[in-house]
This record gives structure tokens, sequence and C-alpha cells, in this order.
């Protein structure tokens, strides 16, 4: 039986040298992790290199340095984020040592970092879910300026607030290496109508490839999201400002000075009006808080989150028996 021979209509694929394939990897490569990672991951080794220098041990992982810098590191700081730091000194010694993942889930390692825990646990501190009150205050001291970064300041509240959004995700970070334009709301996704708005979220902690995610707040709200001044109206005012001032810019969030608002500038004005039990994850957990309390079911909070997981439970902290009737509630 003879071979059948197909011809293909794929057009002859030039090849590349061996630098270029070499440099493409290195890029590739690059982008595994985010920015922010890599500045804890860098972190994480520097606390294990300094480690290991001052008792002279060698930087090679083994069992005992890393059960040992576990008891050592937990005496100063949280064991949550000594766990964060295996993860981060696993990341950044796996290309020179390949079995370090083993050793890190090695049971001497494991247990020495769940007997710390128990050692040194302490209580967790979360910040202040904000209200509808806090919203309603905020909007009718605003009511009449025509400051644009007063607009901008209102708009971010309620729409973090409304759309379960990150701070993250509204502002860029303060530190210049980790703004990303790929992160960044633009302008033309929006889609205004008379009851709602809604915009593209390109990229955010849950979607690591940057699909996008559609972000829609709709003026049929919970009563009890009602007592507060429509986010729809805060949103057409900011909107209004933003585009008289500058048409021709394509980010949707911008200050006065054209600039994108950054997470200091934000939170220094939080700070004026709210004390600081109040921060960034406020918006997010009052969101999620008062949807559960106008009787949401929990499937719903979580998608219009955009949580990939029931780890959304954490922000809603109104009461514990909140939660139960919630959790018990039948599925819609």
């Amino acid at each position: 039986m003879s071979p059948v021979r197909t011809s293909s209509r794929k057009s002859p694929r030039t090849p590349w040298t061996r630098e270029r394939l070499v440099r493409e990897r290195a890029v590739a490569l690059s982008l595994t992790i985010e920015p922010s990672s890599k500045a804890a991951y860098s972190s994480a080794l520097q606390s294990y290199i300094s480690f290991c220098t001052s008792h002279h041990f060698p930087i090679e992982p083994t069992v005992d340095t890393l059960s040992f810098f576990i008891v050592f590191m937990c005496s100063h700081i949280k064991p949550q984020s000594v766990e964060s730091y295996l993860s981060g000194i696993s990341s950044s010694l796996e290309p020179f040592y390949s079995n370090v993942r083993d050793i890190r889930r090695h049971h001497l390692v494991t247990k020495t970092l769940a007997g710390c825990k128990k050692m040194h646990t302490s209580p967790v501190h979360r910040k202040e879910p904000l209200d509808v009150t806090h919203l309603a205050r905020l909007s009718t001291l605003f009511s009449h300026s025509l400051i644009h970064d007063d607009l901008l300041f209102l708009a971010l509240l309620f729409t973090g607030f409304y759309g379960l959004l990150r701070l993250g995700e509204l502002v860029w970070p303060d530190r210049r290496m980790l703004q990303d334009f790929r992160k960044t709301t633009l302008r033309h996704t929006v889609d205004l109508t008379p009851s709602s708005y809604a915009f593209l979220l390109p990229g955010h902690k849950a979607d690591r490839f940057f699909h996008g995610s559609q972000v829609l707040i709709h003026q049929q709200l919970p009563t009890i999201l009602a007592s507060s001044s429509s986010p729809i109206d805060v949103f057409k005012n900011y909107l209004s400002s933003r585009d008289k001032r500058f048409p021709f810019n394509p980010e949707l969030w911008l200050r006065e000075d054209g600039s994108i608002p950054l997470r200091s500038w934000f939170m220094r004005r939080l700070r004026v009006y709210l004390p600081t039990c109040y921060g960034g994850h406020s918006l997010r957990a009052g969101g999620a808080t008062a949807l559960a309390g106008a009787g949401v079911p929990p499937h719903l909070i979580q998608a219009a989150g955009r949580w990939s997981s029931e780890t959304f439970q954490v922000y809603i902290r109104t009461h514990p028996m909140l939660l139960a009737s919630l959790l018990c509630r039948p599925s819609a």
C-alpha cells in the first residue's frame, strides 16, 4: 500500500535564527508572572538569601533549610506572609534547583509551617465595608461641585461599590513598574443607556489572559441600594466632564491634568472624608455586603464580582446570620 501524499496549502514559514528563538522564548517566559508578583518574589528571595548567608547555610534548598527559614521568619512576620514567601522562593529557585517544589511540599516543611501558624496566630484585620449612607453623604457633599477631580472621585467610588470592583481595577498602582496599559479601561468600551452603563474591564486578578469582563451597573437596584444617589447620574456627570476636557484620550478614568488616577491619589481623598478603618477593599466589600442584605442569591453576587471561588463570602461581614441565611437560600 503506497502512502497518500497530501498537498499543503500553507505557505512555508521562514526559519528563525537561534538568537531570535532564545530572545522570543525569554520574552514569553517573562510574561508568565505579573510584575507585582515578580516584585514580591524578589523580596522573598532576598529574605531567603539573607537568612542562608547570616546562618552560614548553602543557598541550595533542603528540607532543613526551608523548615529553619520558616521558624525564623515566623517569629518576625505573620506565618501567612511566610507561606507566600515560600511560593516566591520556589518560583525563583526552580530554574537552578529543579527539586525545590518537592522540598517545599515535604511533610517536615508543611508541618513546620502549620505549627508556626498555631504558635503565632493573630486576628485578621480587614477594612470596614462601605455603606450606602457613606455614598449618600459624599454625593450630597459634591452635589454642586463642578471640579473635575471631585466628579472623578465620586464616579470611582460609586462604580467600585455597585460594580464590586477592586480599587486596583479602577486606578493605577503608585509604582511605575507595575502600571500596565493593558489593564486600563478605555472610553470607547462604554455603553451608556438611560437606565444603565457598562464598560469592558480588560484585565483583572482572575483574568490572567486579558479576555476581559463586562461590568454592568443598572438603575433597577434592590431597595437597600436605592437609598443613595443614582450611580447612573454620578457616572454621567463625570463622563460629560471627561469628554469635554479629553475628547481624544483613550482612557476612561482621567484626572483634571489628563493623567490616570493613582491609588495614592484616591486614598488621600478617601482619608479626608472617611476614617482609616475604610480602605480600598471597602468598595468591593461594601457592595457585596449590601447585595447580600438585599437578598441577592450568593451565586449572583459571585458572578457579579467575578470571583472564581466562594472566597467572596469573606466580604459579607454584616452579621454571621446574614451569611448563614444567604448560603441556605435556594438557588433561583
